[in-house]
């Protein structure tokens, strides 16, 4: 864990339990510093859990949103929630903190959601490239091909089996452990190396290898179309709604993919980390927060380039004031 305050000597050193100095001592913060980060920490939490509130409900009451792209992205959202009502307040604690007082089964409950919301976001963003590349690739039969029934089943297999997979890496592979004493023993002992690798190829390497080889064909074919349609100037009714699909199709591909790129940014740096642990303190600091702050980033991206989410929030917030 990063130490913000460096090492404190004296007569005045204070220990997270008053028995002797066999226990960890307090971390030392200025109290301005202290309020504000903690201050800083917790808007960023209610952020986030209020933006993907308002897509959560957005996409669940109005049923003109009801779309197979839109259920993705519901499901994007809810484990965006997650971090942001569990992960990002205790990550505040731990990192801001020198003193675990949480006990043993809440780390490893700490540990687990965390694992899983970024299992989940991952899986998610696996869906919602094939999703796209039915869409921009084989348009003709998208409708066909990708159904609401289908996608609920396929979202619904995704979240059982991270919920299943991440409960038993972290039973067979990994030891958290939680000495009475202080945070620093509240950490990640990897019990067998190959779980480890395991674990990275099933939850980083195979998903993020998927991802970028459908999107790399996805803005091929998606090229290759739009000059095809520009070619042709078709002017039929029929050929303007083709071109009007296609680039309400594309415009959704970028969309969804800068938040493809987003989450690569936030997390692929904590990968480097766990396995480089060189990085100074201050470093460590960000790159352990960064990874959190991917789900307040994301419905930020949709309010930017999904009209509807703008409407359907300025509905939603009218609604709140009046009531």
């Amino acid at each position: 864990m990063a130490d913000l305050t460096g090492s404190h000597t004296g007569p005045n050193v204070q220990y997270c339990f008053q028995d002797g100095n066999s226990s960890c001592r307090k971390a030392f913060l200025s109290t301005s510093i202290y309020i504000t980060l903690y201050i800083f920490f917790s808007l960023i939490s209610a952020v986030t859990v209020f933006l993907n509130l308002l897509v959560i409900i957005s996409i669940s009451h109005f049923k003109q949103l009801h779309t197979t792209t839109n259920l993705l992205i519901l499901s994007l959202a809810v484990s965006d929630l997650l971090v942001g009502l569990i992960v990002i307040p205790v990550t505040t604690v731990a990192l801001m903190e020198s003193c675990w007082g949480f006990g043993e089964y809440f780390c490893v409950f700490y540990f687990y959601i965390t694992c899983l919301c970024a299992s989940l976001s991952l899986g998610n963003l696996v869906l919602i490239s094939i999703d796209r590349y039915v869409a921009v690739c084989d348009p003709l039969l998208y409708h066909s091909k990708i159904t609401i029934t289908r996608m609920m089943c396929c979202i619904s297999i995704t979240w059982c089996f991270y919920i299943i997979y991440d409960a038993a890496i972290i039973q067979i592979f990994v030891n958290v452990l939680v000495p009475s004493r202080c945070l620093n023993e509240c950490f990640i002992v990897e019990g067998f190396m190959w779980g480890n690798i395991i674990d990275l190829v099933i939850t980083m390497v195979v998903p993020c290898s998927i991802i970028i080889t459908l999107y790399m064909k996805i803005f091929v074919v998606a090229r290759s179309q739009a000059r095809k349609v520009f070619s042709k100037q078709a002017a039929s009714v029929s050929g303007v709604k083709t071109v009007q699909a296609n680039k309400s199709e594309r415009k959704a591909t970028k969309t969804l993919s800068i938040v493809v790129i987003n989450y690569l940014i936030c997390w692929i740096p904590i990968q480097f980390y766990l396995f480089f642990l060189f990085i100074d303190n201050v470093s460590s600091f960000i790159i352990s927060f960064l990874p959190l702050v991917n789900s307040l980033i994301n419905p930020i991206i949709y309010a930017f380039f999904y009209p509807w989410f703008k409407v359907t929030a300025k509905i939603i917030l009218t609604r709140l004031r009046r009531s």
